[in-house]
C-alpha cells in the first residue's frame, strides 16, 4: 500500500486543516506546543489567505490557519526548502496575522496572541540539537519575557528527528 507525502501542501492541508481533521490538529498543536497538556480544546479553523490590507503589501498563503479556543490564532507552515529569505517570511507571516486583527480605531488591548509554527523539512538552527525550537521577546541579558509577548514563533525541524523502529 503507497502512501501520500504528508510533506506536500495538498497532503499537508488535507490533514490538518479540514473539518474532518480537528481533532488531529488539536491533539498535534496539544503535543507540540504545550508538552501533550491538554490545553487547547477546541479551534476554528480560518481561511489561509491573508491578502494585503493596502495594495502595496504582499499577499500571503499560509497552510493552515485556525482561532483557537483562548482567542489566538495558529498559523502552521510545511516547509520542504530552505529558500532564501524563508527566515524573514515567518517574521512577516505572523506579523501580518497579528496586526491585521485591528481595523481602524480599535484598541489596541484587542490583539490576541499568534502562534507560528513551521515545520521544516531541513535544519535550519545548527547551534541547538533540540526538534522543537520556540522564540518569543525575551530581554536580551536576563531573558525574562517581554510583557504581553503576543507572537511566538515555533519551529519544529525534521531532520533532527530520529526514531529507531522496533518489530
Amino acid at each position: 500500500m503507497r502512501f501520500i507525502n504528508p510533506k506536500t501542501d495538498y497532503a499537508f492541508k488535507k490533514i490538518f486543516s479540514s473539518a474532518q481533521s480537528k481533532n488531529i490538529l488539536i491533539s498535534f498543536l496539544n503535543a507540540l506546543l504545550y508538552e501533550g497538556q491538554n490545553t487547547i480544546r477546541d479551534l476554528e479553523f480560518i481561511d489561509t489567505y491573508q491578502p494585503g490590507s493596502v495594495a502595496i503589501l504582499k499577499d500571503s498563503y499560509l497552510d493552515v490557519r485556525a482561532k483557537l479556543d483562548n482567542g489566538s490564532t495558529v498559523i502552521i507552515e510545511m516547509q520542504v526548502l530552505n529558500i532564501e529569505g524563508f527566515n524573514k517570511r515567518v517574521i512577516y507571516y505572523a506579523a501580518k496575522v497579528y496586526v491585521n486583527q485591528l481595523q481602524r480605531g480599535k484598541i489596541y488591548t484587542g490583539l490576541k496572541p499568534v502562534i507560528s509554527l513551521t515545520i521544516a523539512d531541513f535544519t535550519m538552527f545548527k547551534e541547538s540539537e533540540k526538534i522543537i525550537t520556540r522564540f518569543a521577546f525575551k530581554e536580551w541579558e536576563n531573558s525574562f519575557v517581554y510583557p504581553d509577548s503576543d507572537i511566538e514563533l515555533f519551529f519544529v525541524e525534521l531532520p533532527k528527528f530520529k526514531k529507531n523502529w522496533q518489530i
